[in-house]
C-alpha cells in the first residue's frame, strides 16, 4: 500500500491547485479523478468550454451585425458549421485538461482514475480500472458540484437538458426555453441566441442575476431586451413536458395566472449542488450538513481534523476561482503556514456580452447592514474606447464609505468587465478609497477609465467626461 502525506479527492481548480501547491510546500502528494480527464467541471463542460462558444457565437453575431458598419464585406452569405464550432470547443478543452496532466508529471504528483472512497479517515479506496487502497496523512476533498433540477423535472439529456448537454447540442434550437436567469442560463442562452435560436429566460426571483447588485440586474435585463430576448421574472415554473420532439413549460405568474411556455429544448439552469456520492464520507467521521454541503470550520478543516474540504462541496460562492483560493489556503494550513482569504473580496462575473462583474458589498447589503455610503457611477458611452468599438451599454458603480471614502464595492457592466473587475480587487485588497483611485493614471483610451471617473464621482461628484 503506498503512503502519501496529502491526497487530493476530485481534480478540479480547487483539487489541482491544491495538489500542485502541496507538492510545492515539500508534500508526497497524490491526486484521486473518478473521470478520464482532470479538470472537473470547469475545464471540461463549464467554465472553458463555455467561454469558448461565448466567443465563437460573438465572432458570429459580429460578423453578420457589425462588420458591415466597420467597413468589413464578405461576399456571400456567413453560415453557422455547430459542428465546427462545437469541435473547436472541444479542442480547446483537451489542450487546457492535457496542461493540467504536464503540471502532475512537473511536480511528481500521482494520479490515479476512478472512485475515491473513505475507508477510514487515514485510508482510501480507489475504485477504477481496478481496485486499490492507499494511505494519506491528510486528505483533501474537492469533489464539487453537480447541476441542480426541481423535483418534479425529468431531465432526459435530450431535450430537457442540463448545462452538459447544453454544450454539445446537434442543432441550434428554434426556441431554447432556459429555466433560471442566474449566470449559466443567460450565458448559455445568449450563446444560442446569437446563433439564431429565440430563447425565453423564465426566473422565479424578481430580476436576473438576483444574487447581484440591483443596478447590474436592471441594466443587463435592458440590455437582454435589446437583444430580443423574452424576459420572464417573478414566475414560478410547475410543470416541464417533453412531447416529442416539443417541450411545454407551465408556469404561474407573479398575479397567479398560468402561463404556458413551448420550445424545442429546455436548458434547466436553477443552480448546483454539492457532489459527496461515492464518497462514504461518514466512514471517515466526515459530517455533511442538510444541504449537502461538507461541515468545515474557519481552517476548512472538517469533522475529521486531518481531512479538509473545499470548493463546491462547502459554504460559499460556486467559484472555480474561490476553489483554487481554498486550495492554497488548505495546502499552506497542512504545511503549517497561516494563510488568509477574505470572501467579501472573491469577484464575481457573468459572461456575457456586455459583461458582468462585481466585488464587495452591493448597495442592497449596505442598506441592510446600516451601513452609511456614497456612490458614483459612470456610463460605459462616455468614453471614447468604448465609441471606438461600439461597445456602448453598461457602467462603473463604486461604492465607498461616506465618512472614511474607503471602497466598499465596485460593480460593473460593460465590454471586459471581467477584465477590469481585478483593478477594483486590487484596490479593495489594499483598502483603497476612492480618491485613492482617482488620483492614479489610466491610460486613455481604455475601458478602465470608468473605473477612474466613477472613483471621481464618489469622490467629490466631479467625473470630468459626463
Amino acid at each position: 500500500m503506498k503512503s502519501y502525506d496529502v491526497a487530493v479527492i476530485g481534480s478540479g481548480p480547487g483539487g489541482y491547485v491544491a495538489a500542485i501547491r502541496c507538492a510545492q510546500l515539500g508534500m508526497k502528494t497524490v491526486i484521486i479523478e473518478k473521470y478520464a480527464t482532470l479538470g472537473g467541471t470547469c475545464l471540461n463542460v463549464g467554465c472553458i468550454p463555455s467561454k469558448a462558444l461565448l466567443d465563437s457565437s460573438h465572432h458570429y453575431e459580429d460578423a453578420i451585425k457589425h462588420f458591415e458598419e466597420h467597413g468589413i464585406e464578405i461576399p456571400g452569405d456567413v453560415k453557422v458549421n455547430l459542428k465546427q464550432m462545437i469541435a473547436r470547443k472541444q479542442a480547446v478543452v483537451d489542450q487546457t485538461t492535457g496542461g493540467i496532466d504536464f503540471l502532475m508529471k512537473k511536480n511528481n504528483i500521482d494520479v490515479y482514475q476512478g472512485l475515491g472512497s473513505f475507508k477510514d479517515a487515514t485510508h482510501i479506496s480507489i475504485n477504477g480500472n481496478e481496485t486499490l487502497e492507499i494511505e494519506a496523512k491528510n486528505t483533501i476533498i474537492a469533489t464539487g458540484s453537480k447541476p441542480s433540477s426541481l423535483p418534479f423535472i425529468s431531465i432526459d439529456k435530450e431535450r430537457v437538458i442540463t448545462s452538459t448537454e447544453a454544450l454539445k447540442l446537434p442543432e441550434i434550437p428554434k426556441h431554447l426555453i432556459v429555466i433560471g436567469g442566474g449566470v449559466i442560463g443567460l450565458e448559455l442562452g445568449q450563446v444560442y441566441k446569437r446563433l439564431g435560436a429565440e430563447v425565453t429566460v423564465i426566473e422565479f426571483m424578481d430580476r436576473v442575476i438576483p444574487t447581484m447588485d440591483g443596478g447590474l440586474s436592471k441594466e443587463l435585463n435592458k440590455v437582454l431586451k435589446k437583444q430580443k430576448f423574452n424576459i420572464n421574472t417573478s414566475h414560478k415554473v410547475k410543470s416541464v413536458e417533453r412531447k416529442g420532439d416539443e417541450v411545454i413549460v407551465k408556469a404561474d405568474n407573479k398575479k397567479g395566472e398560468e402561463i404556458t411556455f413551448t420550445g424545442d429544448y429546455c436548458l434547466v439552469s436553477v443552480g448546483r449542488r454539492p457532489y459527496t456520492d461515492g464518497l462514504n464520507a461518514e466512514a471517515a467521521g466526515v459530517k455533511i450538513t442538510e444541504r449537502g454541503q461538507i461541515e468545515v470550520n474557519d481552517h476548512l478543516q472538517t469533522s475529521a481534523k486531518n481531512i479538509y474540504a473545499i470548493g463546491d462541496v462547502v459554504k460559499g460562492a460556486m467559484l472555480a476561482h474561490k476553489a483554487e483560493e481554498e486550495g492554497v489556503f488548505v495546502a499552506e494550513t497542512i504545511a503549517g503556514q497561516k494563510p488568509h482569504i477574505d470572501y467579501n473580496l472573491i469577484p464575481g462575473v457573468v459572461y456575457t456580452w456586455p459583461e458582468v462583474a462585481s466585488v464587495g458589498k452591493t448597495e442592497e447589503a449596505l442598506k441592510e447592514a446600516g451601513v452609511e455610503y456614497k456612490t458614483g457611477s459612470f456610463p460605459m458611452r462616455a468614453l471614447g474606447r468604448s465609441r471606438a468599438s461600439m461597445d456602448l451599454d453598461g457602467f462603473v458603480k463604486i461604492l465607498a464609505d461616506k465618512k472614511t471614502d474607503e471602497i466598499l464595492g465596485v460593480h460593473m457592466i460593460g465590454a471586459r468587465a471581467a477584465d477590469m473587475i481585478a483593478e477594483a480587487v486590487v484596490a479593495m485588497e489594499f483598502r483603497a478609497s476612492a480618491e485613492d483611485v482617482s488620483r492614479m493614471s489610466h491610460a486613455h483610451p481604455t475601458f478602465t477609465e470608468a473605473i477612474k471617473e466613477a472613483a471621481l464621482a464618489a469622490t467629490e461628484d466631479r467625473a470630468l467626461h459626463i
